[in-house]
């Protein structure tokens, strides 16, 4: 796959129980997953690439949309200059790093890179 600056690449959901919500899935679109550790599984099967993690409390807009970029510094910069808010600075997970932003009408969304 060609992963391009600035593009869509990832949608994250949440889930109170990661077995029911893959179960669900498997049964009812045929998704594949692949676990990391106790607290998220990737599905993949879907057209979009994406994953699940678990969370304890109430779920109000449980998708998270993913955008990739292969300079976070640059990019994380380009969006406070925009008018943006950093949420969650950069941080290191399995695969590579990323952080999570708000625009102007506070939706949240990611950056990560593989770099």
């Amino acid at each position: 796959m060609d992963i391009k600056d600035s593009h869509i690449n990832y949608v994250e959901f949440k889930a109170r129980d990661l077995e029911e919500i893959k179960e669900f899935y498997k049964a009812s679109f045929g998704w594949t997953f692949t676990d990391y550790g106790p607290t998220y599984t990737a599905f993949s099967d879907s057209g979009l690439e994406g994953g699940f993690e678990k969370t304890n409390t109430e779920i109000v807009n449980g998708a998270l949309i993913v955008l990739y970029h292969t300079d976070l510094d640059f990019i994380k910069n380009r969006i406070r200059e925009a008018g943006g808010k950093i949420t969650k600075d950069i941080f290191s997970f399995p695969g590579g790093r990323r952080f999570h932003f708000a625009d102007p009408s506070e939706n949240e969304l990611a950056v990560w890179s593989d770099q």
